[in-house]
């Protein structure tokens, strides 16, 4: 079946067109408005921004999706849309509009969570993959070990407390003068420093709990480079930027193995934006291998936010009955 899917959780506006069945999972069309060059200059998404620029092009690169793979809306079968978790305003665009479009052409409207939707990139580039598994969403809003035992049956075991993996290292990055987005600029730089220069608290909390705390590592670089500022030292910023990186892939690594140990699980997903880091996914490999754990995690392009992972992730809600009518709300949390 064709699905129409939209998503506008935070800063990126897209429609994608996604062929779904029991033995297929083909991409028709991925649409993505970044709204990147729009939040650098605030240093960050600002939540008012980034629903306004959706409102002004989600009809436009919806046409576009449509377009793409060759379809009107007679040729889709369901039009699926994030309604959580995410900046209110900006999921509300994507709502609303999904609502108006599916209602008026009498189409079967399906709510889609947006963690689950990054799990559901994994499906798209592996044909074979199916529950159950492990799952690690690592993005800038969100941190979450999953246990995933069918496709609608997530449990989420393990979560950040406070900051995301992502918005610690856009804050980090921040202070070393890398501009936002800085995930992508402290990966690169980080290949050219030392990860065991500087030791920074690890946000791992306790094993039994699974949880994170990236609010405290994150302090620690700012302090360690104010501290040198104010001591007129010199900062090696590759130094930092790879103890940094070295924090957090070894504690990632850490609890996710502890998570396959509670779970049983024999296969292990990384996905979110944070999985587009080189040094996590190489770290989170290399620890699959080591245990025998099958590891699957999408190609860098997928890893962001996207229709596809929603369209993909709304095909399996359909057919577990998932449907809203039009009092569909959208909500900030995934709770």
């Amino acid at each position: 079946m064709n699905i129409l899917a939209i998503e506008s959780s935070c800063d990126e506006t897209s429609a994608a067109v996604v062929s779904m069945g029991e033995r297929e999972r083909s991409v028709l069309s991925n649409i993505v408005a970044s709204q990147i060059e729009i939040h650098r200059r605030f240093g960050g998404v600002v939540p008012e921004v980034a629903g306004r620029a959706h409102i002004e092009c989600v009809a436009r690169i919806t046409a576009e999706a449509l377009g793409e793979a060759g379809l009107d809306m007679e040729g889709v079968d369901a039009v699926a849309v994030t309604n959580r978790p995410g900046l209110i305003g900006a999921l509300l665009v994507g709502v609303n509009f999904a609502k108006s479009l599916a209602f008026s052409c009498g189409k079967p409207l399906v709510p889609v969570d947006h963690i689950r939707g990054h799990v559901a990139a994994a499906y798209l580039s592996y044909p074979e993959l199916e529950p159950p598994f492990l799952a690690m969403v690592a993005s800038g809003g969100h941190t979450s070990i999953i246990d995933v035992r069918g496709y609608t049956d997530f449990r989420e075991i393990g979560r950040t407390r406070d900051d995301a993996a992502g918005e610690a290292f856009d804050k980090a990055a921040r202070v070393l003068g890398i501009p936002y987005p800085g995930g992508a600029g402290m990966d690169r730089l980080a290949n050219d420093g030392n990860p065991n220069a500087i030791k920074f608290p690890s946000p791992a909390m306790a094993k039994e709990t699974l949880e994170f705390s990236f609010s405290g590592l994150k302090t620690a670089v700012i302090n360690h480079v104010n501290t040198a500022n104010m001591k007129g030292l010199e900062i090696n910023r590759a130094d930092v930027a790879a103890s940094f990186t070295k924090a957090v892939c070894t504690a990632i690594t850490s609890h996710l193995s502890t998570a396959l140990d509670m779970t049983g699980a024999e296969r292990l997903i990384l996905a979110g934006g944070v999985a587009a880091n080189s040094h996590l996914r190489r770290a989170v490999g290399d620890m699959c291998r080591e245990r025998g754990v099958g590891f699957y995690t999408p190609p860098v392009s997928m890893c962001g936010d996207n229709g596809a992972m929603i369209g993909a992730q709304g095909y399996y809600e359909y057919m577990a009955g998932v449907r809203a009518d039009t009092s569909l709300n959208a909500f900030a949390s995934g709770e």
